[in-house]
C-alpha cells in the first residue's frame, strides 16, 4: 500500500552540528524510554534509544542514565553526549529539541564494554524520572565472539513479480544511521523524483527534515551489516515491505569495528541472496560508502578505502540480468571536513551530495 508520512520540522533548518539548545528547558511531567542493544561484539556494542514525552510539550531536553558495568559511549548521533564515570547525559540536537505531548526523539550510539553489558535501570528526562513505562530490550542471544559468516540461505518465495504498469516502484533504503538518523538525503532524493512513481518503504518511520516526504526506511542506527545478514533481520523487513529496488549504504559500523573486508562482503552476499529470495527481479544499488574520519578511530578512513575498493569486483561477480547490482560511488567528492558534522554522519551539504549521487541510479531503476 502506498503511504506518505507527513513529518513536520522542529526547526526551520537542520543544523550541521549537534549543539545544546539554548534557553530554559521545561520539565517533563512523565516519560518513557526504550533502550535497545541493536548489536554487540567483543568489547563493543551499538544501542538505539527512543525517548517519549508523556507530559506537556517541552523545548529542549536532557536524558540522564547510569551504566552499571563500566560501559562508555564512544560515538553518538542525533544529540550530544557527556559522560562522567558511570553517569551519561545526552542532550538534544538543534533540530530535535521540541518534544510535543506524546512526541518521541530518537538517538543512537556505539559503546565499549568489558565483562558484561547490562541495560541501564533508570532514566530521567529534564530531571523527572521516566517511571511511566521504562522499556529495556536486548538481543535474545548476544554474540560472545566476533560475528561469523556462514553460507547464504534462501527463503522460499512466491512467483516473482514486477510492478504493474502505473503502480509506484517500491524503494527500500537499507543501512545504518547514515541512512536513517535522520537520513535527510532520502527526503532530498524523494523531492527530486516523480511522487506518483515511487513509494519509499520500510519498517521504520522517517524523521523530520523540514518538509513533508515519504520517509519509511530501513536505516538502523548502530547496526552492522554482518549482524543483519547473519541474524536474517532483512528477511522480515523484506516480507513486510516487498520492495522492488534496494538502495544499500552499509558497512560503516563494520569498518568501525575493524572487521575484515572479506567478511563484510560475505555479509553483503548473504543480504543480496535474501533480497533475491524475496524478489528475483530485485534491482540493487550498492554504495561505495562515504569517507570516515572520526576522532576516535584513526584507522577507519583506510579501512573504508579498502572496502570501497573491493566492492566493484564483488558486485561484478554477483550481478545478473534479472537482478542487476549497480555500484554507486558515494565516496568521490565527499569531504568529511565540510560534509559531515562529526567525521562520519552527513550534515546538510553531505545530504545533498548523497541524494545527488543516488538520483541517476534511482531515476533509471524506476523508468
Amino acid at each position: 500500500m502506498h503511504r506518505r508520512l507527513a513529518l513536520l520540522a522542529v526547526a526551520t533548518a537542520l543544523a550541521s552540528t549537534a549543539v545544546i539548545t539554548a534557553g530554559r528547558a521545561d520539565a517533563a511531567a512523565g516519560c518513557q524510554v526504550k533502550y535497545t542493544i541493536s548489536s554487540q561484539w567483543p568489547g563493543g556494542f551499538g544501542a538505539a534509544v527512543d525517548v517519549t514525552n508523556l507530559g506537556d510539550a517541552i523545548n529542549g531536553w536532557s536524558l540522564v542514565f547510569n551504566f552499571g558495568a563500566g560501559q562508555t559511549v564512544t560515538q553518538l548521533w542525533n544529540g550530544s553526549v557527556t559522560q562522567s564515570g558511570a553517569a551519561v547525559t545526552v542532550r538534544n540536537a538543534a533540530w530535535n529539541a521540541s518534544l510535543g505531548a506524546g512526541g518521541t526523539a530518537s538517538f543512537g550510539f556505539n559503546g565499549s564494554w568489558t565483562g558484561s553489558n547490562p541495560v541501564p535501570s533508570s532514566f530521567t528526562l529534564n530531571g523527572v524520572g521516566c517511571t511511566g513505562a521504562v522499556t529495556t530490550t536486548a538481543p535474545t542471544t548476544a554474540p560472545t565472539t566476533a560475528p561469523t559468516t556462514s553460507s547464504p540461505t534462501t527463503t522460499p518465495t512466491t512467483t516473482p513479480t514486477t510492478p504493474p504498469a502505473g503502480s509506484p516502484v517500491k524503494i527500500m533504503a537499507l543501512g545504518d544511521s547514515i541512512t536513517g538518523s535522520p537520513g535527510c538525503w532520502r527526503a532530498l532524493l524523494w523531492q527530486k523524483l516523480p511522487a506518483a512513481q515511487v513509494d519509499f518503504v520500510g519498517t521504520l518511520p522517517g524523521q523530520g527534515c523540514g518538509f513533508t516526504y515519504d520517509g519509511e526506511n530501513e536505516g538502523h542506527g548502530g547496526y552492522l551489516a554482518i549482524n543483519v545478514a547473519n541474524q536474517d533481520l532483512l528477511v522480515g523487513w523484506l516480507a513486510a515491505t516487498d520492495p522492488d529496488v534496494v538502495l544499500m549504504h552499509f558497512g560503516t559500523n563494520d569498518v568501525w569495528s575493524n572487521l575484515p573486508t572479506t567478511q563484510i562482503l560475505t555479509a553483503f552476499t548473504r543480504l543480496v541472496t535474501q533480497m533475491r529470495a524475496s524478489n528475483p527481479n530485485m534491482k540493487i544499488g550498492v554504495a561505495q560508502i562515504i569517507p570516515m574520519n572520526p576522532s576516535s578511530c584513526t584507522e577507519c578512513g583506510a579501512r573504508a578505502v579498502a572496502l570501497n575498493a573491493a566492492i566493484p569486483a564483488w558486485a561484478a561477480g554477483l550481478t545478473t540480468a534479472a537482478s542487476p547490482i549497480t555500484v554507486v560511488d558515494q565516496w568521490t567528492g565527499f569531504d568529511t571536513a565540510t560534509d559531515t558534522y562529526d567525521g562520519v554522519h552527513p550534515n546538510d551539504a553531505g545530504n545533498v551530495k548523497i541524494a545527488n549521487r543516488w538520483y541517476p541510479y534511482v531515476s533509471g531503476a524506476i523508468s
